[in-house]
C-alpha cells in the first residue's frame, strides 16, 4: 500500500514550523530531508526517523521496522499529531543525520569542461 496524499500533506503541515525540509517521492512513497540531509521516510502511511543515537532517545520506546522491504530499519515515530514534538524530533536529530553523499563525476566529463 502506498502512502496517500493526505498523510504526506498532513506530516509535512506537521513540520512546517522547521526551515529547510523538503520532501522526495520514491515509486509512491516519500523521503523528507531535513536541510539537506536524509532524515526520514513516510512508508504505508507510516512515519519512520533515522535511529540515531538522539532519535532513541527522543523516542526510548519506539520501534524500530523497515520502511519497505529489504531496508534498514528506522525508528516508528508514532505521535504525529503532536506538531512541537515533532519538530524537537527533528531538532534533536539533525547534527547525527549522515552528511549527503557526494555525487559521482560522470565518465568521460571533467570539471571545469576541461
Amino acid at each position: 500500500m502506498a502512502t496517500s496524499k493526505d498523510y504526506i500533506h498532513f506530516i509535512l503541515d506537521q513540520l512546517s514550523g522547521l526551515e529547510e525540509i523538503t520532501c522526495r517521492s520514491m515509486m509512491g512513497e516519500y523521503i523528507i530531508y531535513y536541510r539537506g540531509r536524509i532524515a526520514a521516510y513516510v512508508c504505508d502511511n507510516r512515519f519512520l526517523v533515522k535511529p540515531v543515537d538522539a532519535a532513541r532517545n527522543y523516542i526510548p520506546d519506539g520501534i524500530l521496522e523497515p520502511p519497505y522491504k529489504g531496508a534498514k530499519d528506522m525508528l516508528l515515530v508514532e505521535n504525529v499529531d503532536d506538531k512541537e514534538y515533532l519538530n524537537g524530533l527533528f531538532e534533536a536529530i539533525y547534527e547525527e543525520l549522515p552528511e549527503p553523499k557526494k555525487k559521482k563525476e560522470k565518465k568521460g566529463t571533467r570539471k571545469n569542461g576541461i
